[in-house]
Formats: structure tokens, sequence, C-alpha cells
């Protein structure tokens, strides 16, 4: 699976929806993911790539992650996991 399969994979199963209902535009408000689901996602996907996401959950503003929708997420995983190898 490609980063961006596993990193949708791990967002549907936080919503609770099929990965086909994922889309890169989705929002995680769209998607009906709280703050908790967000930290949820964030663990699960630094566990799926063992990676460390810079994302502060008490203060997601200040964080240079961003996660304004699943492409952008998908972006900034992919960038991480470059810059680890």
């Amino acid at each position: 699976m490609s980063i961006t399969e596993r990193v949708i994979a791990i967002i549907a199963e936080q919503a609770v929806l099929e990965p086909s209902d994922v889309t890169p535009e989705s929002t995680l408000e769209d998607l009906g993911i709280d703050s908790l689901g967000l930290v949820e996602s964030i663990f699960a996907i630094e566990e799926e790539f063992d990676i460390t996401v810079p994302f502060n959950a008490n203060e997601p503003t200040a964080s240079d992650f961003d996660i304004s929708n699943v492409a952008a997420i998908i972006s900034g995983i992919e960038k991480i996991v470059s810059e680890k190898v």
C-alpha cells in the first residue's frame, strides 16, 4: 500500500467510514473527526510509519503540520517519511 492509501485507511477507520468515502479534499470536520479522533489518527499514523508528527493537540494551529484536509495530511506525512530515510 502507498502512503496515501495507508493514511486514508487510518483516517477512514477513525471516522468509521469506508476508505472510498475519504477523498483528498475531505476535511476532518467533513468526515466527522473531532479533536480526540484527530489525536488518535495522529498516533496511529506515527505508529504505522514509525515517525513523529510535529503536532500539538493542545494548540493545533500552532503547529507547522497542516491538517486542513486529507491531502495536506498526506503531503505532510510523505515529507516526514522522506526526511527519515
